[in-house]
């Protein structure tokens, strides 16, 4: 139960972190000093190193079984650099500089965090209870201290309820002993495995693009004053919450192998209905929105642990990472493109991306086929790495 917690505090420090520096003050702060373009590529360009460096150390690490020590590190790096930001505030291109360092770190401290599920045995229920606690960090972040801060007090206050919130994690959780000798070019010639990745990739742009354009969509669509748009985002936030455990224990009780594809159908259903959802009942439409954003974040981690030698799930889960980052710009590029086409229609723009699910279900069932064959047959490269 304590180890849960501990995992679950994580997560609430990581969103709180990312509520308040990711997606607003930094973004914020640095575009009065550089281009949004210059800014958006650097930050893009960070996830692309983050990725090939996270290949090397995930390797690493199901070698060695160095998933804890990895975490750690990354997680006080991450503390030190969002400290270094605010030591930084009046030397612009200095603060960036700590800021792409500590996006990096932030990477590799989140692959490994979740890599740390290998320890559970109900890896539903702890993953759903870190997402719900996520929801909750990020609505108190943003409902009592985006508000009161400024400048740079909000990176000294973040990288201490970051580290704040580390501390039990660092101190509580055990180094999952599970270790493989997992090679990079067999991952990437694993076509079920990628083509799973491709389809969590379906809905992760959904997911993105939704709590992208959220905001916009109710404003509008529907004409709602910020105030109403709040309640609805609130909500959303709520779903999320109860969501996350709910999933959690169904991934327990039934595997996440069945549960996970229930996502591609709701998606479904949800975006092609939001274009028709009446005004008075659009809160319940943001309740659902949370629920289905919890349904991804929980079970897709889970997924591949369970779905994968468990030796091998810091670099699998490293495509994981990647992916949610890939899913930011292509998810908002489609949307763009939705809206260019339909001439800003934005109800026929959200009954399209019901597209994205149904190709990642199909995605998905190819999948299983894949693994499902290569359970049978066996890899001899893959039964020579695990000896």
């Amino acid at each position: 139960m304590l180890k849960g917690l501990y995992f679950a505090l994580f997560d609430t420090g990581e969103t709180i972190l990312g509520a308040l520096v990711f997606s607003t003050f930094f973004p914020l702060y640095i575009t009065e000093y550089i281009d949004p373009k210059l800014y958006s590529f650097l930050y893009g360009l960070s996830f692309l190193f983050s990725f090939l460096i996270a290949l090397y150390l995930g390797r690493l690490a199901d070698r060695r079984a160095m998933r804890k020590p990895l975490f750690t590190s990354f997680s006080f790096l991450v503390s030190l650099l969002c400290l270094s930001i605010g030591l930084l505030h009046a030397y612009p291109y200095l603060a960036l500089l700590s800021f792409l360092l500590m996006a990096v770190s932030h990477q590799q401290a989140f692959v490994f965090y979740n890599s740390l599920l290998l320890g559970f045995g109900s890896r539903g229920v702890t993953s759903g209870t870190g997402v719900a606690f996520g929801y909750l960090g990020s609505a108190f972040a943003l409902l009592f201290l985006a508000e009161k801060l400024r400048g740079p007090e909000v990176y000294f206050l973040v990288s201490f309820l970051f580290f704040l919130l580390l501390l039990p994690a660092v101190v509580g959780l055990e180094n999952p002993p599970q270790r493989a000798k997992v090679s990079i070019s067999e991952v990437f010639r694993d076509r079920g495995f990628i083509l799973l990745i491709l389809s969590v990739l379906s809905l992760t742009e959904i997911a993105n693009t939704l709590i992208a354009m959220m905001g916009i969509y109710l404003r509008e669509v529907y004409s709602l004053d910020r105030a109403e748009i709040y309640r609805v985002i609130g909500t959303s936030a709520l779903g999320g919450v109860l969501g996350g455990l709910s999933w959690g224990v169904l991934s327990d009780r039934l595997g996440a192998e069945k549960v996970f594809p229930s996502g591609f159908l709701l998606w479904t259903l949800f975006l092609i209905t939001l274009p028709v959802a009446p005004r008075e009942l659009i809160v319940l439409w943001g309740f659902l929105a949370g629920v289905l954003l919890s349904h991804l974040w929980t079970l897709s981690r889970v997924l591949i642990i369970n779905r994968f030698p468990e030796g091998e799930a810091s670099l699998r889960l490293s495509f994981l990472s990647l992916t949610e980052r890939v899913a930011s710009t292509t998810g908002l590029m489609l949307w763009s493109l939705l809206l260019l086409l339909t001439e800003d229609n934005f109800r026929l723009s959200a009954g399209v991306m019901s597209l994205l699910p149904i190709l990642g279900m199909a995605i998905y069932l190819i999948s299983k086929r894949y693994n499902i064959s290569h359970a049978h047959s066996g890899s001899p490269d893959r039964q020579k790495l695990q000896r």
